[in-house]
C-alpha cells in the first residue's frame, strides 16, 4: 500500500460575484446589508470562499454531473449526520463523516462480545472517518476591496425597498489533497477518525467483496498490523476518478441569479506524490502598492518541481484555459526543455483533467 496522494492546484477567474457571503454587514447602515466573506493577512483584505462551501459545490457535482447517489442527511434533535455508510455510498467514503451509533463490544481479539443467551453485546460507539479529500479555502490571490452596490425591490405599489450587497472581481486560488490509498479503505481501531466502519458494515463490505489487508503505519499492541476493510479495485478507481472529473463542471455560489460566476479552474495542476505535503501554496501572489495585481511565480514553481523531484510519482499535468494569464504561456512551455525536474505535461483544463486521471488509474493499486 502506497501512501499516495493527488495534490491540487486550481486558479478560477469571477467577475462581478459574491461567492460566498458572511450575512448582515455590520458597517452599513441599511437594515438589508449583506457581507462577503473577507478576510486580512498583512493589513490587507482578501475575499474568499470557505473550504465547507467549495465541498458542497463539488458533492453538487458528482451528484448531478456523475450520479452519485448522496448519502442521506439525517437530523436528531439539534445535531444532523449523514448516514456514514461508505460501501454504499461513495460521498461518506470521500469526505468523512461523524455519527454516534450502537456497535457491537469487542474482547482483545476484536471478536464480538456475547452476553449469557448468547446475544451480541451492544454499546455505544461514535464511527467517524477522516476525509480522504482536504481542500483549503478558495482566496483571492491579490487584495480585493468589495464593491457596495445597492438595488431595490421596487415592482411592488409604495416606495421602492432597498437593498446592499458586496459585489467583487478577483482571480482566486485553492488547494486540495485526495488521498488515494485511503479511498475505499475502513478502519475500525478505537482512535478518533479511525473507527470508519460498525460491525454490520464491515459484515456488508465483505459480503460485496471487500477484503483484509495490513495497515503499513498502524500496529496493535501485540506488535501485529491493524487491519483495513478495502473494496474491490474498480470500485476504488471510480471513486477517485470522479473525485477530479467533477471540477471540470464544478458550479456553485451565492446570488447566482444576479451574480452568476464561473468556478470551473481556468488553471489548474495535478500531480501525485508520496508525501502529504502540498507543494504548490506559493506558485501565485501579488504585487504592486497595494498587493491588487495577480502574479504567477514561475520561478517558484520550478523551484517547487526541482526541490519535491523526488516525491512525484508520475507525470505532472499542467492545464490553462486560453485567454487566461496568456502571458504565462511561453514560460510554461518552457518546462518540457528544462533538467532536473520530473516530466511536466501543458494542455487545455480539461484535457489535462482527463490524462491525469488516466495515470492516476494506474497509481491505484
Amino acid at each position: 500500500m502506497k501512501n499516495l496522494k493527488t495534490q491540487g492546484f486550481i486558479l478560477i477567474d469571477v467577475d462581478v460575484v459574491a461567492l460566498n457571503n458572511a450575512g448582515k454587514n455590520t458597517q452599513s447602515n441599511n437594515d438589508n446589508a449583506i457581507a462577503t466573506k473577507t478576510i486580512r493577512k498583512n493589513g490587507k483584505s482578501y475575499v474568499y470562499v470557505s473550504g465547507q462551501a467549495w465541498r458542497f459545490w463539488w458533492r453538487e457535482a458528482l451528484q448531478k454531473n456523475l450520479g452519485w447517489t448522496l448519502s442521506p442527511i439525517i437530523r436528531e434533535g439539534k445535531i444532523a449526520f449523514t448516514n456514514a455508510d461508505p460501501v454504499s455510498y461513495p460521498d461518506d467514503d470521500v469526505f468523512g463523516y461523524m455519527r454516534a451509533a450502537k456497535d457491537a463490544e469487542l474482547n482483545e481479539n476484536g471478536e464480538p462480545v456475547k452476553d449469557k443467551r448468547g446475544s451480541i453485546k451492544m454499546t455505544n460507539v461514535t464511527v467517524t472517518r477522516i476525509s480522504p479529500l482536504k481542500n483549503s479555502a478558495i482566496i483571492s490571490a491579490a487584495s480585493v476591496r468589495p464593491e457596495q452596490n445597492w438595488s431595490s425591490m421596487a415592482r411592488q405599489e409604495g416606495d421602492a425597498v432597498p437593498y446592499e450587497k458586496q459585489e467583487y472581481s478577483a482571480i482566486m486560488k485553492g488547494m486540495f489533497s485526495l488521498d488515494l490509498s485511503m479511498i475505499g479503505a475502513f478502519s475500525n481501531y478505537n482512535r478518533t477518525g479511525f473507527k470508519n466502519l460498525s460491525i454490520a458494515l464491515q459484515e456488508k463490505a465483505i459480503a460485496e467483496n471487500a477484503i483484509k489487508i495490513d495497515d503499513p503505519f498502524v500496529k496493535a499492541s501485540n506488535g501485529m498490523p491493524q487491519k483495513l476493510i478495502q473494496l474491490p479495485k474498480h470500485i476504488r478507481e471510480k471513486r477517485a476518478v470522479d473525485t477530479i472529473l467533477a471540477l471540470k463542471n464544478i458550479a456553485g455560489g451565492a446570488m447566482q441569479t444576479n451574480n452568476m460566476g464561473d468556478v470551473t479552474p481556468k488553471f489548474i495542476i495535478l500531480a501525485t506524490t508520496n508525501t502529504g505535503n502540498h507543494p504548490f501554496s506559493h506558485i501565485v501572489g501579488s504585487k504592486g502598492q497595494r498587493d491588487e495585481e495577480v502574479v504567477f511565480n514561475f520561478e517558484g514553481l520550478i523551484e517547487v518541481l526541482k526541490d519535491y523531484k523526488e516525491s512525484f510519482q508520475g507525470t505532472i499535468y499542467i492545464g490553462r484555459r486560453s485567454g487566461f494569464m496568456d502571458e504565462i504561456g511561453n514560460d510554461l512551455a518552457s518546462l518540457n526543455e528544462l533538467a532536473d525536474i520530473p516530466k511536466v505535461k501543458v494542455l487545455s483544463v480539461n484535457e489535462a483533467i482527463d490524462q491525469y486521471c488516466e495515470q492516476m488509474k494506474s497509481q491505484i493499486e
